[in-house]
């Protein structure tokens, strides 16, 4: 079979069942041959995780600048999405902070190459967090490119991207494009994970054992368990809260209809017209939920802000840093923030998670060994983040307008089929 053939054979297999296929051949080789690391096998089997985290090191700066860049600068004015908007910045916060929350009471440590990173101390407070901060704002914006400088590269694609919103079209168009073909770019990287998580795999089980995966079920169970609180517990609280109306009925019928399908899809975006067809069923304003769903599936992502939360503090955690409390809430403002420019591809909040970890001075290649691990974990992680981004979407867009139409003494019925809510008084 020609080169072209056997490319689109292994484009055809899903994502999840190439990296479940290379995680096997990784374990399978290091049981089966102990203590070959150190053999000219080894050292090939290791070099493709190896090329797999330095790939992602070197993409992940440009996409976040450019993603950034090009969402400031082509969004629109809020309009009636205005509480749709707030709903969904909340939400996202709340996220993080469960996370968190959970990371301090349930604590993960990870198997990291720390050899190639300096003596790493905790910072000693609030005031050297906010110096070591606003330092890194003002850095030069190619160093910072260069040197993986995420809150500097951050700060300036902010300026950059509201400076352009006064340019025309076309300019914003170019840097529509930039962030698709950087994208596209981090697609093709994502797409040789298999062969990454492979050589990752084979490398910490030859160094620790199989031992390595409790370690991992620790990190899910953590991941999950924070995700199944804010869809089950936060989430309806908020709704609670607009609508003073018992929530689970709608939370229930969106986590079925919506995240049940975005959890097997993997992505928030092929499961944009599921929502919208669930919010014809809910009776809701097309005009509303046309523009609402499709910005839901940008920017809102508890998901995402779990998963970089979570994974931030297993870092800092597993070097001995404890944050304090107000480092902390600059923690979880952080990964919202970063949550909200998440990239669409599958495990796109991964490659935010060394913007947080430099928040505490982690070296980039030990940040990028825990995007690294994620990619492992990545079957249950991404498919439930998703589930809980997606299903969000429809969840805040319906609250949005149910508390409007209370407000308004009418009448309505929270997840119930209906096309009748607006002549309802």
């Amino acid at each position: 079979m020609a080169v072209p053939g056997i490319i689109k054979k292994y484009n055809e297999v899903s994502l999840i069942k190439r990296i479940l296929v290379g995680l096997a051949i990784g374990v399978v080789l290091a049981v089966a041959f102990p203590g070959s690391a150190e053999s000219a096998f080894g050292e090939v089997v290791i070099l493709l995780g190896s090329l797999f985290v330095g790939a992602l090191k070197a993409v992940a700066p440009i996409l976040v600048f450019f993603l950034v860049i090009s969402a400031l600068c082509n969004a629109k004015g809020a309009g009636n999405m205005k509480m749709v908007i707030i709903l969904y910045v909340i939400s996202t916060l709340v996220a993080a902070i469960v996370a968190l929350i959970g990371s301090e009471l349930f604590p993960t440590a990870l198997t990291l190459d720390t050899s190639s990173m300096v003596e790493q101390a905790a910072p000693e407070g609030i005031g050297e967090v906010l110096t070591t901060l606003l330092m890194n704002v003002v850095s030069n914006p190619v160093d910072a490119l260069a040197n993986a400088n995420y809150i500097g590269i951050l700060a300036w694609a902010v300026m950059i991207g509201i400076a352009l919103r006064a340019t025309s079209q076309q300019v914003k168009d170019v840097f529509s494009a930039v962030s698709d073909a950087v994208s596209k770019v981090v697609r093709w990287v994502i797409n040789m994970a298999p062969f990454g998580i492979l050589g990752l795999v084979y490398t910490s089980v030859s160094t620790s054992g199989l031992e390595i995966f409790t370690e991992y079920g620790h990190l899910i169970l953590v991941l999950v368990a924070c995700m199944a609180i804010i869809a089950l517990g936060t989430n309806p609280l908020i709704v609670w809260i607009c609508t003073r109306k018992n929530p689970y009925p709608l939370v229930l019928r969106c986590l079925k209809d919506s995240g049940l399908t975005a959890f097997f899809t993997r992505s928030s975006a092929a499961n944009i017209p599921v929502n919208m067809e669930l919010c014809r069923k809910l009776g809701l304003n097309k005009d509303n939920y046309s523009v609402s769903i499709p910005l839901g599936a940008t920017i809102n992502m508890a998901g995402a802000a779990v998963t970089i939360t979570v994974m931030t503090m297993a870092a800092c955690q597993t070097l001995g840093i404890m944050p304090d409390p107000i480092t902390a809430v600059i923690l979880c403002v952080l990964a919202a923030v970063s949550a909200c420019g998440a990239s669409g591809v599958a495990g796109g909040s991964l490659l935010l998670i060394p913007m947080c970890c430099a928040l505490f001075g982690i070296d980039n290649s030990v940040a990028m060994q825990v995007v690294a691990i994620g990619f492992i974990i990545g079957v249950i992680q991404d498919s439930c983040e998703t589930g809980l981004n997606s299903s969000s979407d429809v969840l805040f867009t319906a609250t949005a307008e149910y508390r409007q139409l209370i407000k308004e003494g009418k009448e309505v019925q929270l997840g119930k089929d209906s096309f009748a809510y607006h002549e309802l008084s």
